[in-house]
């Protein structure tokens, strides 16, 4: 799982928002819930200690004592509600004291009693080993005009046992509900987000060859729909302006090709008509050296464009890649031979692709050529082919200048050269790599260098390997 994932930063802000608000309603509730129970039990005590006063004390003198003791026991049932009842007359003596309850909360006789001239309304007497017990106390006179005080009191324990079983609820409870909470929320993002994933997943796939594709649009009416018209409508004036471009290359070196042809002929027929004249011919000579290179230029823009607009890609066949390229390698034998140089050709199995041969031929011959111009005397030259992981490999290596790690990034860019007075001198117009790569790219390829431990450089072409009959 990516942490840095929006999908997982809103999860983890939710579930702790979520976790947050669940704990304040937690305390929320346990202590309203306390507070709550707190009042009900003194309401409850309060009503014990009327009902005691009204109903049984008012009328004591006729009923006798016997009968207010006999009630008390059977109505309120002390020992078993675990309530402490106590009765006092004025002279401080008991009328009526409740037993310890069955559960031995409390011993009413370890509680003092309370005097008419002292009395406290409530009060907390805290019990040996057990919760603390509270205690109403309520002054009464008979129609005799006998003082009473009536003590009615309950351990906290019926407080404390509720709010006990609400955390041990709430403790079940809170982890299941984050955990759905946090799950359904995650699921929710992963529906959300899952557009997103798809626009990016598509647009990676969209280069300057496939302009005319578009992200998928999903009519939810929401921000992400909005952001892939967008994104959209952004291709559409992409696509557009990269046709100007191709075409204003394309039309540029078409219309510039005639006039080159031109002053080339003037050029060669002023050569010839300049034999007399040594310093005329020997400059008619470089002129006409430069705009045979200017021709070498415009043509290759031109095939560039062609390649970049899908224009030279028709015509496809199923070929040996391996064998077209010893026999490449075989055609340029000579120029290495001239140079001194050891050219070999590596290659065990035959290697079935389809595409244009002439163009594929072209990668071999533009890299072939590149390390024969910058390997000097008495290097050498290693040309491969082998197959991996579904895809042909064509890799050149030689022992020449190599090339700066500061210079590989811009190595396959247009009109770029490491040492541009070498590569002036050599006859280099800085565009044979920027066709490889734009030849590799419209079949689906790769091109890379790296450098090895010794001089030199090696470049790796990759490209789709057409199975055939079992073939690898």
């Amino acid at each position: 799982m990516n942490v840095r994932s929006v999908r997982f930063r809103i999860t983890a802000w939710y579930a702790s928002l979520l976790a947050g608000l669940l704990v304040l309603f937690a305390v929320f509730i346990y202590f309203a819930l306390e507070h709550f129970l707190e009042v009900n039990l003194r309401e409850s005590l309060s009503r014990d200690a009327q009902t005691i006063g009204e109903a049984l004390l008012k009328n004591i003198d006729e009923t006798g004592e016997k009968y207010v003791i006999k009630e008390m026991e059977e109505h309120f049932a002390p020992r078993i509600t675990s309530r402490f009842l106590r009765v006092t007359r004025s002279d401080g003596s008991l009328l009526y004291e409740s037993g310890i309850p069955e559960n031995r909360a409390f011993d009413p006789s370890h509680i003092a009693p309370e005097r008419l001239n002292s009395l406290r309304p409530w009060r907390e007497e805290q019990m040996k080993g057990g919760s603390p017990l509270l205690i109403h106390s309520n002054p009464y006179i008979d129609r005799k005009g006998n003082r009473f005080v009536i003590e009615a009191g309950a351990p906290y324990d019926e407080v404390e046992s509720v709010l006990h079983e609400l955390l041990f609820s709430l403790a079940i409870a809170f982890p299941l509900m984050l955990g759905i909470a946090i799950g359904g929320g995650y699921g929710i993002m992963r529906r959300l987000v899952r557009p997103l994933d798809e626009i990016a997943t598509k647009a990676e796939r969209i280069t300057s060859r496939n302009l005319n594709e578009r992200l998928p649009v999903e009519a939810t009416g929401d921000e992400i729909e909005k952001l892939a018209q967008s994104l959209n409508r952004m291709m559409g004036r992409l696509e557009e302006s990269f046709h100007h471009i191709n075409r204003f290359s394309a039309d540029a070196s078409h219309e510039i090709r005639t006039p080159l042809a031109i002053i080339r002929g003037e050029l060669e027929n002023a050569l010839l008509a300049a034999e007399q004249f040594p310093e005329m011919r020997e400059t008619v000579r470089s002129a006409l050296e430069e705009a045979e290179r200017l021709s070498r230029i415009v043509e290759q823009l031109l095939e560039i464009s062609r390649l970049e607009a899908g224009e030279t890609l028709v015509d496809r066949t199923r070929f040996d890649f391996s064998e077209m390229t010893r026999t490449t390698v075989e055609q340029m034998r000579l120029l290495a031979e001239e140079k001194h140089q050891q050219l070999i050709f590596e290659s065990t199995l035959p290697l079935d692709i389809e595409g244009d041969r002439m163009r594929l031929k072209q990668i071999v011959v533009n890299l072939v050529d590149n390390a024969i111009k910058y390997t000097p005397k008495g290097g050498s030259i290693s040309v491969s082919n082998f197959a991996t992981d579904g895809k042909v490999v064509l890799e050149v290596a030689d022992t020449g200048v190599g090339v700066p790690s500061e210079a590989a990034a811009q190595i396959f860019d247009r009109f770029y050269r490491v040492d541009k007075a070498r590569s002036r001198q050599l006859g280099g117009t800085g565009l044979g790599l920027a066709i490889v790569k734009s030849i590799c790219v419209a079949y689906g390829g790769t091109i890379a260098l790296r450098r090895p431990d010794g001089p030199g450089i090696i470049f790796r072409v990759e490209l789709p390997l057409h199975q055939l009959d079992g073939r690898q």
